[in-house]
């Protein structure tokens, strides 16, 4: 990320991770293999038709071969032991550059077979690698693409697209929708179980978190005129709101929005006065993070903000860790702990 920005790149960041053979228009050769009988659907489950954004998709029979675009929708086949034929490139938080997040890397070497193909999606959807995986489905519930996307993935295979709002897919829908298209909703289901128990146990672990007041911000050193903040809509968010936080005022006030992030004005800085803790990405280098913190204390309205003039904030950097903050199915065992270890510094 670049470090002359004061929270380096946040917005961008979140943007760059957010850029059916049956589909209603009411409402895209190399392979890998499923692992194990446990990688079976259930051929009773189709066909099966499901509802989103764009009308409804519907799968005639148990896919075969599964691709996925956009971010963590992979996640889903993985945590139910399928391997995708291929899957979206990680170009942001990957610690080593190899195109795959370290929880996903992990699952992938429990499952063994042939890697999947990575997409390479920085500036939109390369229709032609993923077709040329011969997908029987493609899963997309969390995405931000485009009705002209839709239409073109369409004609490489059936297509399950977000339930509403552009990037606004809740963990628990991403589960439910990508599980329901593979004939394994019952798998689903016990999936979404286990990870509410991981999370729940590592609130236990971390109680002065309970019942607090985050935000996650990102700032621009171009412009300390607005803060941004991210939604309920957005899952990071919604994730922390699911786990036991309380929502701050600042939210609720922008309750009706349907962006996933909104910019307010700093010229009202007691509209944070509730909030405990900010959470931002920042950077990786301490003394970046500490000359990111004086110039906002410095600032005559951001250092009105009591967490700002406090110090009361997080910088989760640009690594592991922070990508594992937009909640995954195989992201929330893998990093839940650290990350509320990390959150708890804050309050301290």
């Amino acid at each position: 990320m670049r470090r002359n920005r004061i929270f380096a790149g946040l917005l961008a960041a979140s943007l760059s991770v957010s850029l059916a053979a049956c589909s209603s228009d009411e409402g895209t050769s190399t392979s890998a293999s499923t692992s194990g009988t446990s990688a079976a659907s259930s051929s009773e489950a189709f066909p099966v038709t499901i509802e989103h954004a764009f009308g409804s998709t519907t799968i005639e029979s148990a896919p075969q071969r599964v691709a996925t675009v956009a971010w963590s929708n992979h996640e889903v086949p993985l945590a139910l032991g399928i391997t995708p034929v291929g899957m979206e490139r990680a170009t942001w938080g990957d610690d080593d550059n190899d195109g795959v997040l370290p929880w996903v890397r992990e699952k992938l070497d429990e499952l063994g077979g042939e890697e999947p193909v990575l997409f390479d999606a920085t500036d939109s959807l390369p229709f032609e690698e993923i077709a040329n995986t011969r997908p029987d489905v493609i899963l997309a519930a969390y995405s931000g693409m485009t009705r002209e996307d839709y239409d073109q993935l369409s004609q490489i295979a059936p297509v399950v697209a977000y339930p509403e709002l552009a990037w606004g897919t809740t963990l628990d829908q991403t589960i439910e929708m990508n599980s329901r298209a593979l004939g394994k909703e019952a798998e689903g289901q016990a999936l979404i179980d286990q990870i509410n128990s991981d999370i729940a146990t590592a609130m236990d672990n971390h109680p002065a978190l309970r019942g607090s007041t985050p935000v996650f911000a990102f700032f621009d050193a171009n412009d300390l005129s607005q803060v941004g903040v991210y939604t309920a809509v957005d899952p990071r968010v919604r994730f922390l709101l699911d786990s036991g936080f309380n929502e701050a005022e600042v939210l609720k006030s922008s309750g009706g929005s349907e962006s996933f992030y909104e910019q307010l004005s700093a010229e009202n800085p007691e509209q944070f006065d509730d909030v405990d803790f900010i959470i931002t990405y920042g950077s990786d280098d301490e003394a970046t993070n500490r000359a990111t913190l004086e110039a906002l204390q410095a600032d005559p309205l951001l250092s009105r903000i009591p967490a700002i003039a406090e110090g009361r904030i997080v910088f989760l950097g640009d690594g592991p860790l922070a990508a594992s903050a937009t909640p995954s199915p195989l992201s929330i065992p893998w990093g839940v702990e650290d990350y509320f270890a990390k959150l708890e510094e804050a309050l301290k």
